[in-house]
C-alpha cells in the first residue's frame, strides 16, 4: 500500500516530466477527485494509505492529465465567479479573464439578455444567477454545447428564467435585449498551432478560431447585433488581448456609439463595450 503523499510526489513528478504547467496543483486536485474528498482534505489524507480502487483510479486520472487532457474535463467539473459548472469536451473550459465580462455586464442595469455562443452557460447563468429579476436567452451552434447549458441553467436554479436554442450566431434569435453578450472564437487559425495542448487537442476547435483573422465574428455582431437591442441596449465581447484596437475599429465604423476598451485583472485589453446609437 502507498501513502496519499507519496502518489502526490509521484503524480506530481509525472506531470512534470509530460511538461503540465503547475503539476503539483493538479496532482493534487486529481487525488481529491479520485478519493472524493474536497480538496482543501488532501492534506489531511497525505499520511495515510490510499486504498487499491482509489490508487488504479489516481493512476487513470494522471495518465490522461499526463497526455493534457484538462483537469476541468476530468473531474467534470469547472469553478467560475463563484460557482461550479459542468463541463466537458464538447464546450470551451471556463476561463478567469471571462470574469471580467461579468464585472462589466453588472456595472449596469439589465433585464433581458442575449448570450451569443453560449457554450457551457457559464456567462449566461452566472449573470441570470446575480440578477434575479432579469430572463436571458443563450444560443450555440453546437447542439452538445446547447445542452450543457442548459443542464447548467437548471444547476443553478435559473432554467425558468433562460432559454437556450441552437442559432448560427444571430440567426434565429427574435425579440430585443438590453444587453447582448459574447465570447467568441477570437483566435486567427495561424495561432492555433501555437497554442497549449490542453486547448489544441482536447477543446471544441470552433470555439477557439473563426478558422480566418479571428475577428469574422466581432463582424457579424458589429453588422448585426443593433437591430436586437433595445434602444439604451449595449454590447459587451471578449476579445484577446492584441484585439482591441482592431476590433474597436469594427464596431465603429458600423457606426456604434461609445466604443470602449475595457482590461481584465491584469490589465490587458478583453473586453469590448459598444452601445445603440439610436
Amino acid at each position: 500500500m502507498t501513502t496519499a503523499a507519496v502518489a502526490m510526489a509521484a503524480a506530481t513528478a509525472k506531470l512534470r516530466a509530460a511538461g503540465v504547467p503547475d503539476p503539483a496543483r493538479d496532482a493534487r486536485l486529481l487525488l481529491a477527485h479520485a478519493a472524493r474528498v474536497d480538496a482543501a482534505r488532501v492534506t489531511l489524507i497525505a499520511p495515510e494509505e490510499i486504498a487499491p480502487e482509489i490508487s488504479e483510479r489516481y493512476e487513470h486520472l494522471i495518465a490522461l492529465r499526463a497526455v493534457r487532457v484538462p483537469v476541468s474535463q476530468l473531474v467534470g467539473e469547472r469553478e467560475f465567479y463563484g460557482r461550479k459548472f459542468k463541463i466537458s469536451r464538447e464546450v470551451l473550459d471556463p476561463r478567469p479573464e471571462t470574469e471580467s465580462l461579468i464585472e462589466a455586464a453588472l456595472a449596469e442595469p439589465f433585464e433581458r439578455l442575449l448570450d451569443l455562443g453560449t457554450g457551457s452557460g457559464c456567462i449566461l447563468v452566472t449573470l441570470l444567477a446575480e440578477r434575479s429579476s432579469a430572463t436571458g436567452m443563450g444560443v450555440d451552434l453546437s447542439e452538445s454545447a446547447c445542452l450543457q447549458a442548459s443542464a447548467n441553467a437548471v444547476l443553478h436554479g435559473v432554467a425558468a428564467r433562460a432559454d437556450v436554442i441552437k442559432s448560427d450566431w444571430l440567426a434565429s434569435v427574435e425579440g430585443r435585449f438590453d444587453l447582448i453578450v459574447s465570447n467568441p472564437p477570437y483566435l486567427a487559425i495561424a495561432e492555433m498551432s501555437g497554442v497549449a495542448p490542453e486547448l489544441a487537442l482536447h477543446e471544441p476547435a470552433m470555439a477557439l478560431t473563426d478558422g480566418a483573422d479571428g475577428l469574422s465574428v466581432y463582424r457579424v455582431i458589429a453588422a448585426q447585433a443593433q437591430g436586437y437591442l433595445t434602444a439604451t441596449g449595449r454590447v459587451l465581447t471578449e476579445i484577446g488581448a492584441s484585439q482591441g484596437e482592431a476590433v474597436q475599429n469594427i464596431f465603429r465604423i458600423a457606426g456604434w456609439a461609445d466604443v470602449a476598451i475595457l482590461p481584465d485583472l491584469d490589465g490587458r485589453d478583453r473586453v469590448i463595450c459598444a452601445r445603440n446609437p439610436a
